[in-house]
C-alpha cells in the first residue's frame, strides 16, 4: 500500500499547541520560566525607533550649510515640541528674523554642515507582545520573547483575514449545512465569536462588526462579499494585518460549502468558552493557517491522539486545488506510481471518495489531511 506524509489542517479537541511570542527587535522580556499567563498577558516589550522628519534648514533659512551652526537654538540630543524654534538667521543688520520651527515633536538627532539639513527622531513607538493563549511559558528567549504552551482544542480553517483577538465562542446556527446571514446575528453579541455554519454574508460580517463581535467562523464565504467588507481586493502574501473590527475565520473555502461535520462538532461542544482566533494566512511557502484555540478546562473534554499526518487509505481529506477545490472525502486508493494530469506532467495521485459518493484522481499535492 502506497502511503505518502502531507500538511493538513488540523480538527482535534485535546492537544498541545506551542505558540512562539517573538518581538521585532530585542527589547525586554516581562516573564518567566514556568509562569502561567493569559491571553492578554504581555510577556515581552520593546520601542521601535520613531519616524525621522528631515528639515532643510540651510535652504529655508537661505544660509549657507557651514553657516547654520551658529544660528541654532536646539543642538543634537535637545527635546524638541511641535512648532518650537530650531534655529534663526538675521538679516538687514538684525532687522529681519527668519525662523525654523520643529515640524513634529521628538528628539533633534542630527545636524549636517554638508547637506544644511536638520534630522528631528520623533517618539519612539512602544510595541508590546501578550502571550495570545492561556497556558505556560516553556522558554525564554531573552530580550527576544517566549514560547507559550496550552493544551486545548484546536481548529484551523483554510483562510482567513483579521488578527488575533479573544472572545467567547457562541453558535447562533442550528447545522452546519446552514447560512449565517445578518438576521442570525444577534442584537448582543459584543465581545464574541460568532460561529455560523455553511456560509457567512457580507451583510452579517457588517452587522456583527456594528454589534461589536470580535470574530466570526464559518466554513465559506463569497470572495467578491469579503473583498466589500475588507473595502480592498485580498492580498496573495499574508493576510491578518487588516484593520477590520473582527477577523474572520473559514474553515472550508469560497462560496457556500457545508462546514465539515467534525468541525461543527467540535465547535458547538466548544459554545459559551473562552477563545484566541487569528486570521493570518499565507498560502506559500512558510505556510500560515487562520485558527481558534481554546484552552483545556479540566474535566471538561476528552483526552485525543492528535493524528500523525499520515496518508493512507481511509484518511480524511479536503482538495484545495480546483476543480474539486473545498470538497470533503476519504482517500480510497494510493497509486503508487506517477500518473500524467491534464498539464502533460506525471505526478503522484490519489482516488478520493468524495462525500457527495463522487469518486475523482486528484494529485496528491492537492489535498491536505483533516486530523481526526
Amino acid at each position: 500500500m502506497g502511503t505518502a506524509y502531507t500538511p493538513g489542517l488540523k480538527v482535534s479537541p485535546d492537544i498541545t499547541i506551542r505558540k512562539l511570542r517573538r518581538l521585532p527587535l530585542k527589547g525586554q522580556v516581562l516573564v518567566g520560566l514556568g509562569e502561567r499567563v493569559a491571553p492578554t498577558t504581555t510577556v515581552a516589550r520593546t520601542e521601535l525607533p520613531g519616524n525621522a522628519q528631515v528639515v532643510r534648514a540651510a535652504q529655508m533659512l537661505g544660509v549657507e550649510p557651514r553657516d547654520l551652526g551658529p544660528i541654532l537654538r536646539k543642538q543634537v540630543g535637545d527635546r524638541v515640541e511641535k512648532g518650537d524654534v530650531i534655529a534663526e538667521a538675521r538679516s538687514f543688520f538684525g532687522l529681519l528674523r527668519n525662523t525654523l520651527q520643529s515640524p513634529v515633536s521628538g528628539t533633534l538627532e542630527a545636524i549636517s554642515d554638508t547637506t544644511g539639513n536638520i534630522t528631528v527622531r520623533e517618539a519612539p513607538i512602544p510595541v508590546e507582545v501578550p502571550a495570545y493563549v492561556e497556558g505556560e511559558v516553556v522558554e525564554v528567549l531573552p530580550e527576544e520573547g517566549v514560547v507559550v504552551e496550552a493544551r486545548g482544542a484546536f481548529i484551523q480553517g483554510i483562510f482567513g483575514v483579521g488578527g488575533e483577538r479573544q472572545g467567547k465562542l457562541r453558535l447562533v446556527v442550528s447545522g452546519p449545512e446552514q447560512v449565517l446571514d445578518e438576521e442570525r446575528v444577534p442584537a448582543e453579541c459584543a465581545g464574541e465569536i460568532l460561529v455560523g455554519g455553511s456560509l457567512v454574508t457580507g451583510g452579517a460580517l457588517r452587522r456583527a462588526a456594528a454589534a461589536g463581535a470580535v470574530g466570526v467562523v464559518a466554513a465559506g464565504i463569497i470572495d467578491r462579499e469579503l473583498v466589500e467588507f475588507l473595502g480592498h481586493d485580498i492580498g496573495v502574501a499574508v493576510t491578518g494585518h487588516e484593520e477590520v473590527p473582527l477577523t474572520v475565520v473559514i474553515t472550508e473555502g469560497f462560496g457556500e460549502i457545508r462546514m465539515a461535520q467534525r468541525t461543527f462538532d467540535l465547535l458547538r461542544d466548544l459554545e459559551g468558552q473562552q477563545a484566541s482566533i487569528n486570521g493570518a494566512t499565507q498560502i506559500r511557502a512558510g505556510v500560515i493557517r487562520p485558527e481558534v484555540i481554546v484552552p483545556r478546562r479540566p474535566a471538561a473534554m476528552e483526552s485525543a491522539a492528535p493524528a500523525d499526518g499520515l496518508l493512507e487509505v481511509g484518511t480524511r481529506i479536503r482538495v484545495i486545488r480546483e476543480p474539486y477545490f473545498g470538497r470533503l472525502g476519504r482517500v480510497a486508493a494510493l497509486p503508487p506510481e506517477p500518473q500524467p494530469i491534464p498539464t502533460g506532467t506525471r505526478v503522484r495521485v490519489l482516488d478520493a471518495a468524495l462525500d457527495d459518493g463522487e469518486h475523482v484522481v486528484v494529485p496528491r499535492a492537492n489535498v491536505e489531511i483533516i486530523q481526526e
